[in-house]
């Protein structure tokens, strides 16, 4: 059989927001609002997932874990944004498939803030970008362009022809009927993006989100604005990655290619989305298609790792995976004719997270966080409780402090909450936390959380109701936490076997580095399994 061509689109901050989504999900799922034929074409002619779950919720751990199919503090000076450094000694699937024939390469991101030469693509010498990198500014870009005279259609379509421009500079480049293996990565979901374009590039209404808001979020229209701002740049995304798959088509590759397409974590810029453990920070959309191996028009339902994807690619190029890879191939799954749970272990998933942006007056120290995720119910670990989830307030966990500006909060992540991207729904929460009937949720965004959370997901999907000191649940609780604790010692997580932990400690807390203290700070990072 002809080794199959694997297609991966990999959003940067795309949340679990694709029209395909609403079939499965109440009237009230902002899902119905966006559309994403492109993703929902992959859905219904391969398998789509519906508890999709990153290792976590920060793009460098996140992304090391899909290269490497390991849980992220596996992956040495990977574990962590600020200061990640790629270490040589873990394998990647990438650089397999290379290794058994494949083509490889990506365009836009794949790893960490810069793209370092020993990452774990290959850095430059792997990326295609000759045909540019506006896509990543989508709304900006496209705005500007209609502002010179172009129409909306003309102006997406330059940034439609600059990934169709990419890709095919990457085609240009393998042998004839050698398989490839393309990582498009775009940025366009990750802030910034132009205020106001959900409506004026995609005709997304912000009123139209009036009841649909999260529990935990402010439902007023600024808020609503900046939610359709962002779902207005992943309906770009989609488009776009509708480019590669009419690409393949043409080709006549379509059908001999593993097209795979999700995203590195939730929503950025909204409290408890991205580096957070709640599902807004953590689920992700996915769906897979390859016809002959994965069964078409199918919806499951089990839990699923997205470190998982590694094995997969491997798996189904009859490639065999590393000595040390935790993550569990997805082919079975995918081959299944089963609806709903397929596979009956996949029913619960770790995630975790340690060092995002920690900054100076943060002593570069991690907020660090464990959680275990079933069906019903969600249990998380705070290992320092005494710490900021999202970073250090700068005095604004004093409603009687005057804020920055708005235009500040806006725009500059690190003014207040660094852990926090800046935008508008932020700025808004700031300068309104001191009212009484958004105080509640700011303090959920923003304020000290206890050791230990735990939440009923059917009767609480918004996590607002902590049950972890109810005593009806001390039983979950106590299993659930067990369960945790067991699975993080048998995968050697430094947080519970070693102390003190690695993390807490140089060079994972680290202020200033560079690119050539790579090497050195590698060697001071702890051992990674082999």
């Amino acid at each position: 059989m002809k080794q199959p061509n694997i297609l991966f689109a990999f959003a940067d901050d795309w949340g679990r927001y694709a029209s395909a989504y609403a079939a499965v999900e109440g009237p009230d799922s902002i899902n119905h609002l966006v559309q994403t034929p492109s993703f929902d074409r992959i859905a219904k002619e391969g398998c789509l997932f519906t508890n999709a779950m990153v290792p976590a919720p920060t793009c460098t751990p996140c992304r090391s874990s899909v290269l490497s199919g390991r849980y992220f503090w596996q992956t040495g000076l990977g574990a962590i944004l600020l200061g990640a450094v790629w270490d040589r000694k873990i394998p990647s699937y990438p650089f397999a498939l290379e290794e058994n024939g494949y083509h490889i390469g990506f365009s836009d991101k794949v790893w960490g803030p810069g793209v370092p030469a020993n990452d774990p693509y290959g850095g430059q010498g792997n990326r295609y970008q000759d045909a540019g990198h506006d896509f990543g500014l989508f709304s900006d870009n496209v705005s500007d362009l209609v502002e010179s005279g172009l129409s909306i259609d003309a102006a997406k379509q330059k940034m439609y022809d600059e990934v169709q421009g990419n890709f095919e500079s990457f085609l240009s480049k393998r042998d004839e009927n050698q398989p490839f293996c393309y990582w498009w990565g775009p940025v366009n979901t990750h802030r910034r993006w132009r205020r106001g374009s959900g409506k004026a590039l995609w005709n997304l209404n912000p009123d139209d989100l009036k009841g649909k808001m999260p529990a935990f979020l402010p439902d007023v229209h600024e808020v609503r604005e900046d939610f359709v701002d962002y779902l207005g740049e992943a309906m770009a995304f989609d488009a776009g990655f509708g480019v590669l798959v009419k690409k393949l088509e043409e080709m006549g590759e379509l059908d001999n290619t593993f097209v795979v397409v999700s995203g590195d974590h939730g929503i950025p810029g909204f409290p408890r989305a991205k580096c957070n453990l709640y599902n807004i920070g953590t689920e992700v959309s996915l769906a897979a298609r390859l016809p002959g191996v994965v069964k078409a028009n199918r919806v499951v339902d089990d839990m699923v790792n997205i470190m998982d994807l590694a094995p997969t690619f491997l798996d189904v190029a009859g490639v065999e995976q590393p000595s040390f890879m935790p993550a569990k191939s997805l082919l079975p799954v995918l081959e299944s004719d089963k609806q709903g749970q397929v596979d009956p272990e996949r029913t619960w998933i770790i995630t975790g997270r340690e060092r995002h942006v920690a900054s100076a007056r943060d002593k570069g120290l991690p907020y660090p966080q464990r959680s275990i995720r079933t069906h019903k119910y969600h249990y998380i670990k705070n290992y320092a409780p005494d710490r900021w989830p999202m970073g250090d307030p700068k005095g604004l966990d004093d409603p009687n402090v005057e804020p920055p500006s708005f235009e500040e909060l806006e725009h500059n992540t690190m003014v207040a909450y660094s852990d926090l991207d800046a935008g508008p729904t932020k700025a808004w929460m700031v300068h309104h936390r001191g009212e009484e009937e958004h105080r509640e949720n700011y303090q959920r965004g923003f304020a000290k959380r206890p050791q230990e959370e735990l939440y009923d997901l059917e009767a609480d999907p918004s996590y607002i109701n902590n049950l972890a000191d109810d005593e009806a649940y001390q039983a979950i609780k106590n299993e659930l936490a067990t369960q945790l604790m067991e699975e993080l010692q048998r995968q050697q997580d430094p947080r519970v076997v070693e102390s003190p932990c690695r993390f807490e400690n140089s060079p994972y807390t680290d202020l200033e580095f560079s690119a050539d203290m790579a090497e050195e700070r590698n060697s001071r990072a702890g051992s990674v399994p082999e």
